[in-house]
């Protein structure tokens, strides 16, 4: 018999909160995070599951000289808006049209994120340099790009997702945060090239992984989520 077949209320505890206090860290700790712990994390994650137990996860993980070479890279574009301009997004990540309730969380979580930074809504030099964070993988000692075979469908994407939160949950059940990060699809082609994707090659996401920094501002923000009443049906007949 597993050991959850039967779980203890503590067992139940320690589960429920790896999940809950997943948040997306925006400042991390300089606290190097070893080879062995982030193999660690992948192992446990890739028992996420996979149509046909297909498992089409690829993930570059990038520490010291080669993360600083990617972030470097990414951020010459980024502050050149004539080369900026001509990077596009392989993906859309978003809806081209936005509506209600997304539009109004989205704008929530954004000024919230502002506000605490003391960034006014006007302030786009200031919006530029907190999203210009991103690209340092906000200062965490681990960077993680994902990529997919171009042969892959949405059912295979369905899967990587389920994957992407294996490696945020055992992250948090080894005392480490994660941020998320679609922002890098931008920049597919310099990822691409800086990594040596091969043509098949498609770039998922980027992660940054490590100790979250208690004493930034950035980090006490903690989103709202809708109540199950507001996105569950429950039918008996």
């Amino acid at each position: 018999m597993n050991l959850f077949d039967m779980p203890s209320e503590a067992q139940t505890a320690a589960v429920d909160a790896a999940i809950t206090s997943r948040r997306s860290i925006r400042a991390f700790l300089p606290m190097p995070v070893s080879q062995a712990l982030v193999e660690d994390i992948l192992r446990v994650a890739s028992r996420a599951p996979s149509g046909t137990n297909t498992q089409p996860w690829q993930v570059h993980v990038l520490t010291g000289a080669a993360k600083q070479r990617l972030s470097e890279r990414i951020l010459a574009v980024y502050e050149d808006p004539e080369e900026l301009a001509t990077h596009e997004r392989e993906y859309e990540y978003y809806p081209t049209e936005w509506r209600s309730p997304y539009l109004d969380r989205r704008r929530k979580v954004g000024w919230d994120l502002y506000g605490l930074l003391g960034i006014a809504k006007d302030d786009k030099a200031g919006m530029h340099r907190q999203h210009g964070r991103n690209y340092r993988f906000f200062d965490a000692p681990v960077g993680l790009i994902f990529s997919i075979d171009r042969i892959m469908r949405q059912g295979s994407w369905l899967d990587y997702g389920m994957f992407l939160q294996g490696i945020m949950v055992a992250a948090r059940a080894r005392g480490l945060h994660t941020c998320p990060q679609a922002a890098f699809t931008q920049f597919h082609r310099v990822i691409a090239q800086e990594l040596a994707f091969k043509p098949e090659q498609m770039l998922v996401c980027g992660m940054a992984l490590g100790y979250a920094d208690p004493a930034a501002v950035e980090n006490s923000l903690v989103t709202e989520r809708a109540p199950v009443s507001e996105f569950a049906r429950f039918l008996e007949a």
